[in-house]
């Protein structure tokens, strides 16, 4: 647990020199691959969020031009989150930073020592 949190705090850290946190990566990576505005109840389902904590997420991304909340063309009451081209970026780097870090960690073991961790957690090799 203590190399867990050892590698979070990394990657929270490089992850700050881009103006993200793990948080809203995963919000901006989930809504780079939507490729299209989502309700936020739906984003919330899909980062296993609760809704308060993904609408203050968002509140703070769309303060920094990273997201923009869009009307919902099918509802009226609702909103959704759609990126926008800075939040493309910021996530593209974001990204590239935690595939670093992942290469990084994956370079101190042998190969048969990843596939034993590839079996045993699941974890990419």
């Amino acid at each position: 647990m203590q190399a867990a949190h050892q590698l979070e705090d990394a990657l929270e850290e490089r992850l700050a020199g881009v103006g993200l946190s793990r948080a809203k990566l995963k919000l901006l990576t989930t809504l780079v691959r939507v490729d299209e505005p989502i309700a936020l109840c739906d984003l919330a389902e899909r980062i296993r969020c609760v809704r308060s904590n993904v609408t203050q997420l968002v509140d703070r991304l769309e303060a920094e031009g990273l997201v923009r909340r869009v009307d919902d063309p099918d509802d009226r009451r609702s909103v959704r989150a759609e990126i926008t081209p800075e939040g493309r970026d910021r996530q593209g780097r974001g990204e590239l930073l935690e595939a670093s870090q992942e290469a990084e960690f994956a370079a101190r073991f042998t190969t048969d020592q990843r596939r034993l961790l590839v079996d045993l957690f699941g974890a990419r090799p």
